[in-house]
């Protein structure tokens, strides 16, 4: 029993418990397997045992402590203050009535808790709402990544005829009227005069500021090796291993900034959503959506693009089948568009106890949300 212990102790041991079950090893207790993973996790980042990888994912990082916005808040702050004021302004909607934080609720981690967003008279968006949380490191917005940036970005709810239903070309002469936001553009950009650029550059500075607080795997990266329960330890190695989560949700920030095709096209059906085709127009697009960050993934439910699970369970179970396979019928044999599945999500039969652990490891990646006060909008 010794050797066999000291065995679990090595890397290459490690590889080989992550496809079975936590339950046992070779008749060994599971409080002993559980200890020798907490051992080997307790080294440092570089130690850890590799992942599991697929060969055809190119690039990928470890993962790793929480990163810092790259906004120097000390210099940029009457940018940073004037683009929270217009993220909070309902005025920037055609009603007045709908602001940015409308549906990015920082109480929700920076979400509104809706399967879809719902926007200008009560109309229901087709996709889900993402949180703004580390939004700062995408190459893409949207789920579909139609936007490079945060300032083109803006302009989309801004002007969509069912989210603000407003008129980016018409705001600032809208806000001009708004004695308030004078001395504000001034001491941004030391100028009075609004422009659309300006409004959407002060919304993306702000943006950039909003970061998630650590998380208990933070704190475990850092030097708290207590601070991961049990059933978390065993759900990171789970995660890096056999669940093969780290295909797409890797480096510190738990993704890929990748597009990827999980089977949730509805191709042909009342739901169809071709996600990231719609803007590239190549069919190796069909179905593809933005790989989200897992940080705080416990509290931005409901879950997927068209959020269509609102239990974290029916995502594990979702997973663990394998997700949808779409099966060409005969008249769909030559169809160019039809939605493929990408070949890293594959049939994983995790067991319950699996799932609960990997779960705890995904509780162990949240965090609760800086309290953010709406703040007093100039008049």
């Amino acid at each position: 029993m010794k050797r066999m212990i000291g065995i679990l102790t090595g890397i290459t041991s490690v590889i080989l418990l992550s496809s079975l079950s936590f339950q046992k090893y070779n008749g060994l207790p599971a409080d002993t397997y559980t200890d020798s993973l907490r051992r080997l996790y307790s080294k440092p980042l570089a130690e850890w045992p590799r992942p599991f990888i697929d060969t055809t994912v190119q690039h990928w990082q470890e993962l790793g402590l929480l990163p810092a916005s790259p906004i120097a808040t000390d210099s940029l702050q009457p940018l940073i203050n004037l683009g929270k004021l217009l993220f909070f302004d309902p005025r920037l909607s055609g009603s007045g009535q709908i602001s940015c934080a409308t549906c990015h609720v920082p109480d929700l981690s920076w979400t509104d808790g809706r399967e879809k967003a719902v926007g200008h008279d009560q109309q229901v968006n087709t996709r889900n709402t993402p949180t703004i949380f580390n939004v700062w490191f995408y190459k893409n917005l949207f789920w579909d990544g139609r936007s490079n940036s945060l300032e083109d970005q803006a302009f989309g709810p801004i002007n969509s005829e069912i989210e603000m239903h407003g008129d980016m070309s018409l705001l600032p002469s809208k806000l001009e009227e708004i004695k308030g936001y004078a001395p504000l553009f001034k001491a941004a950009y030391g100028t009075e005069t609004v422009d659309a650029d300006k409004v959407a550059h002060a919304l993306a500075i702000f943006q950039k500021t909003v970061v998630s607080r650590k998380s208990d795997f933070d704190y475990f990266l850092s030097g708290d090796k207590n601070r991961l329960t049990d059933a978390a330890v065993r759900g990171l190695h789970l995660f890096r291993t056999k669940a093969r989560c780290m295909n797409c949700h890797n480096g510190p920030l738990f993704t890929d900034n990748d597009f990827h095709n999980i089977g949730l096209t509805y191709y042909g059906r009342k739901y169809e959503d071709l996600g990231r085709y719609n803007v590239t127009r190549k069919a190796s697009d069909v179905g593809k959506f933005k790989t989200p960050s897992l940080r705080d993934v416990i509290r931005t439910r409901p879950w997927m693009h068209n959020g269509l699970f609102d239990n974290i369970e029916g995502v594990l179970n979702m997973y663990s089948a394998g997700m949808p396979q779409p099966k060409r019928k005969p008249e769909q044999m030559s169809d160019t568009l039809f939605p493929v599945t990408s070949p890293l999500i594959k049939r994983l039969d995790l067991t319950k106890q699996e799932k609960d652990d990997i779960i705890a490891f995904l509780n162990a990646i949240t965090a609760e949300p800086w309290k953010m006060r709406i703040p007093v909008l100039p008049k």
